[in-house]
């Protein structure tokens, strides 16, 4: 992700699998132990390089957390105070359990990934998307206190994480793009997003931790917007979204991009999933670039097929390292 020539490019998947996928593939095969809540003993099995993620929650005090069981339950500031208590755990024991992954990563043999929830992602979990919409015009400092929270919890967590560790990467959930580009304006990003990344990026840079943003969708509009506060790259460019990474190569040289594999060529088999390889090679051999999974493998894959992506994964990822 230097743009450095190395010996293979990474072998990793960045959203994993859904579980009904992981359901069939109990039925063909997988060993039924690897549950899919187990994803990195599953990526262990598939012989994926070894990492591990910490998403750290502003709902629950797990990684495995989902922030859906809140959706849309916040209108008013009145709202937001009366479930604030109940927001912002801590983690304590997820970052006690990072020491071990830290000697790992200092030894070169595995990866820590840390998570953060974002500025747009947050508010959208905690209103639902219409009702923040409207509240852009309606309801802006309930929008800025949430996210004044937001900033002060995900400070406070550096304070304890790095510490322990320092990762190696760190992505920020935003999933603030569709197909036709951002959600928002760059005139309400700059006045609600954009404040609380320029007090959060600096955090980051001071350690080197490249920050990427989580956002599906088409980013090409958005990439810039991203430069402007110093965020280093966006996953997962989503091919179904109408996404062109070699343009997006051309157009910004030195951000950083992971996935862009169109999953929906898997169920298409060798032939289709080698195609895709061979469209994605120039952006592996041009460096600043992981390849991936677009998104979580869908259950429309066999096993089987999902056994030839892999080999085909590390065919690709071998011939393209070196430059």
């Amino acid at each position: 992700m230097n743009f450095q020539a190395v010996d293979r490019l990474p072998r990793w998947e960045w959203a994993m699998w859904w579980d009904q996928t992981i359901a069939r593939w109990h039925g063909e095969g997988l060993p039924r132990e690897l549950h899919f809540s187990r994803v990195f003993d599953l990526a262990h099995y598939f012989g994926l390089d070894p990492y591990q993620q910490f998403w750290f929650s502003t709902t629950a005090p797990t990684i495995e957390a989902t922030q859906h069981h809140v959706e849309g339950i916040v209108a008013t500031m009145d709202d937001y105070l009366r479930i604030r208590p109940n927001l912002f755990p801590a983690h304590g024991a997820a970052i006690r359990s990072m020491a071990a992954w830290a000697a790992r990563q200092h030894r070169g043999e595995a990866v820590v990934w840390a998570t953060l929830e974002g500025f747009f992602w947050f508010p959208r979990t905690l209103m639902g998307f219409e009702k923040m919409m409207y509240a852009y015009e309606d309801e802006p400092e309930l929008l800025h206190q949430i996210n004044r929270d937001l900033l002060e919890f995900n400070c406070r967590l550096l304070d304890q994480i790095l510490p322990v560790c320092v990762p190696t990467f760190m992505t920020i959930a935003e999933d603030m793009s569709y197909n036709f580009g951002p959600m928002i304006s760059k005139r309400t990003f700059d006045e609600f997003v954009a404040p609380y990344y320029r007090q959060l990026v600096p955090r980051l840079q001071e350690h080197a931790i490249p920050l990427i943003m989580d956002t599906d969708g088409d980013v090409t509009l958005l990439v810039p917007w991203l430069q402007e506060l110093g965020i280093t790259g966006v996953l997962p460019l989503e091919r179904q979204a109408g996404v062109d990474g070699m343009k997006l190569r051309d157009q910004f040289p030195d951000f950083l991009f992971i996935g862009h594999f169109d999953k929906m060529t898997m169920p298409r088999g060798e032939a289709a999933m080698r195609n895709e390889f061979e469209r994605l090679r120039p952006m592996m051999q041009a460096g600043g670039f992981i390849p991936s999974v677009d998104h979580q493998t869908p259950p429309g894959v066999s096993l089987d097929q999902y056994r030839i992506y892999l080999r085909l994964l590390d065919e690709y990822t071998g011939q393209a390292g070196g430059t």
